[in-house]
């Protein structure tokens, strides 16, 4: 789990083809204490440490993962956001981010607006589906508050402490960008699904309710 606050940026030195996988070593422009087995969020995606030398680490990136994210798209030289994983005690100062990017989106317009950016993200609608004025979510791992929402974009300010710390001011119209939408409505939203066609079953093969006015009023959230 992380936090969405990106602690540096690292520089792509190495990339090797392991079967339909990829072996990704990364050179951190920052002290990066870690060990093999931790994880870290390599711009929103959540990747294992699997060999350090010296202060390059390596990690191994998925058939599944190059799918789901910009990763694939990495070339020797680039820049990547960089996050430790979230410990127990640590400030949560972005939002909760689980390091699993829905999708990919494109930068459409990039204007600046006084000291800060306003970028424009064009998305899936059924990634806008989880996304509300004022909310939450991840562009490449970096936690940012929704401006304004349509059907098959969102909007977002990058401000000047942002742009200095992470990639995104690096990233131009029309590159593609990790999106990771906020958790906690994706499992809202399924707890609002059980009893259809894609809701869980009990064991015994009876479908367990979904949340309803009537199961809401029954446990006390009414008048």
């Amino acid at each position: 789990m992380f936090t969405g606050l990106v602690e540096g940026i690292g520089t792509i030195v190495g990339i090797s083809r392991v079967g339909g996988d990829v072996r990704l070593t990364v050179r951190p422009g920052f002290s990066m204490d870690c060990r093999i087995g931790d994880s870290v969020s390599v711009s929103g995606a959540c990747l294992t440490v699997t060999d350090l030398t010296g202060r390059v680490v390596g990690m191994d990136v998925s058939t599944e993962t190059l799918r789901c994210t910009t990763l694939g798209r990495l070339k020797t030289g680039d820049t990547v956001n960089l996050e430790r994983a979230l410990r127990l005690g640590d400030r949560l100062g972005g939002h909760l981010v689980a390091g699993h990017v829905d999708g990919v989106g494109t930068i459409r317009t990039k204007e600046r607006r006084e000291r800060s950016w306003l970028m424009r993200i064009a998305v899936d609608a059924n990634l806008t589906a989880y996304m509300i004025d004022k909310g939450s979510v991840a562009v490449e791992g970096v936690s940012l508050t929704i401006n304004r929402t349509g059907a098959d974009f969102f909007e977002c300010n990058i401000i000047p402490q942002t742009g200095r710390e992470t990639v995104l001011l690096e990233r131009r119209i029309g590159d593609p960008v990790n999106i990771e939408t906020d958790l906690i409505g994706k499992y809202v939203e399924k707890f609002f699904l059980r009893g259809n066609a894609a809701s869980r079953r009990e064991p015994e093969g009876q479908e367990r309710p979904g949340i309803t006015l009537e199961m809401l009023y029954q446990n006390g959230f009414g008048d």
